[in-house]
């Protein structure tokens, strides 16, 4: 039953996985970005914890298991989205940073290369330039003017963080459940973002209507949903191919965007959709 419907997993993860920027739209005006984070980390460890307990699903079996897990968890999430989140909170037009975060398929090819003796077709690297290409057209028209560089390094601290949590998993971590691998990963990812936000943020949070939805969301569509599909898809498949999906996230988020919200794209970004999906169809074996 699961290799019927594991074909579809890429495009649920890459359909999951492109709304996140609708708990940053709603909740960050609403707390400070690693709070918010910090908030879903907990919420997330609760109830998976439960889920665990009652499914009685396998946990790591050694401390070896637990620390790569751990890592892993610490660069997948704790970098990529509290840097993302910390970009957009200082101004960072979401345009840009899905522009810094969109180079993260070719440093991974790099990487795969590198570290884990794959290799990269011509046809793949002609993809992923392709790809990289279309996401600059689609963002073209969104890509602002008048944020500071300080607001610049933290999207550079999240595309290596994802880049090298990728690669890292793919490495070192051994196969693992879904529900307590997500509570080795978070565990770590909650602690750290902790320190940084005793010494950053004051912790404000308004429990309004908007930011009780998006802490929501986040936690049952993006941490059970598409950080579940991202672990699976790091298990079974190689590295290029993992990360030649992201490319597909911002033409999907400006299609959620425009179906949601009413925000208006170019012809040029469907030039740029339509190039995305060619580079990801070459990049992907």
């Amino acid at each position: 039953m699961l290799n019927r419907y594991s074909r579809a997993f890429p495009l649920v993860f890459v359909l999951l996985w492109s709304t996140g920027f609708i708990g940053a739209r709603l909740g960050l005006p609403h707390a400070e970005p690693l709070t918010f984070l910090l908030i879903r980390y907990i919420a997330v460890i609760g109830c998976m914890t439960m889920l665990a307990v009652a499914t009685r699903a396998p946990w790591p079996s050694t401390p070896k298991a637990w620390f790569h897990i751990g890592v892993a968890g610490l660069l997948l999430h704790g970098a990529y989205l509290g840097g993302v989140f910390i970009a957009i909170s200082k101004g960072l037009p979401a345009g840009v940073a899905s522009l810094v975060v969109g180079v993260q398929p070719l440093l991974t090819a790099v990487g795969a290369g590198w570290l884990l003796h794959e290799t990269v077709l011509k046809r793949q690297w002609l993809g992923l330039l392709l790809g990289l290409l279309g996401v600059g057209l689609v963002v073209f028209g969104k890509v602002g003017s008048g944020f500071e560089v300080d607001a610049l390094w933290p999207a550079v601290a999240a595309l290596l963080g994802i880049t090298v949590g990728t690669l890292y998993q793919k490495r070192f971590c051994p196969p693992f459940d879904w529900r307590t691998g997500a509570i080795a990963q978070f565990l770590p990812t909650a602690v750290a973002t902790w320190i940084f936000a005793l010494f950053t943020e004051s912790f404000r949070v308004e429990w309004v209507g908007e930011f009780v939805f998006a802490l929501g969301w986040l936690i049952l569509v993006l941490s059970f949903g598409a950080i579940s599909l991202l672990n699976w898809l790091i298990r079974h498949s190689n590295a290029v191919n993992i990360a030649s999906l992201f490319y597909l996230v911002p033409p999907c988020t400006a299609l959620v965007a425009w179906l949601l919200f009413d925000e208006a794209f170019s012809g040029l970004a469907l030039v740029g959709m339509a190039l995305t999906v060619w580079g990801v169809y070459l990049a992907r074996k």
